[in-house]
């Protein structure tokens, strides 16, 4: 018998909270975000599943990091729910619902310390594996 594949379903699983924190975690590495990670907060919040967490070490890499990552979703048909943080650049937040981006430029995540606010999360370090 011939084996078929449901192309729904396969879409719907490519699109999974995870798989999109993947993606936002790849848009981050294509313009050198540091200490990228993706925090797990299912059965912590009901905001969303996962936030993706990275460091900017200027007001541009901090604008170019967002836009990496909304270009990224873009080619996925996904864009942000809403967005924030423009104005200020010390931390531009992407809501894509199930997913949150926090782009913080390094100073700001030293003082926010989001990942001691939720210290109960799994963490998940990203690595640029394509190599340096």
């Amino acid at each position: 018998m011939d084996e078929t594949h449901n192309t729904e379903s396969i879409g719907q699983h490519q699109r999974h909270p995870k798989t999109i924190a993947r993606w936002c975690a790849e848009g981050m590495i294509e313009k050198k975000a540091k200490d990228i990670i993706i925090m797990d907060i299912r059965g912590l919040t009901d905001i969303a599943d996962f936030f993706v967490v990275c460091s900017a070490d200027s007001d541009t890499q901090l604008r170019a990091i967002a836009d990496s990552v909304i270009d990224a979703m873009r080619e996925y048909d996904i864009k942000p729910y809403r967005t924030e943080g423009w104005q200020g650049e010390q931390w531009i937040i992407l809501d894509f619902v199930e997913v949150v981006v926090h782009v913080f430029y390094k100073e700001a995540r030293d003082f926010y310390k989001i990942e001691r606010i939720w210290s109960d999360a799994k963490i998940e370090k990203v690595v640029d594996t394509a190599g340096e």
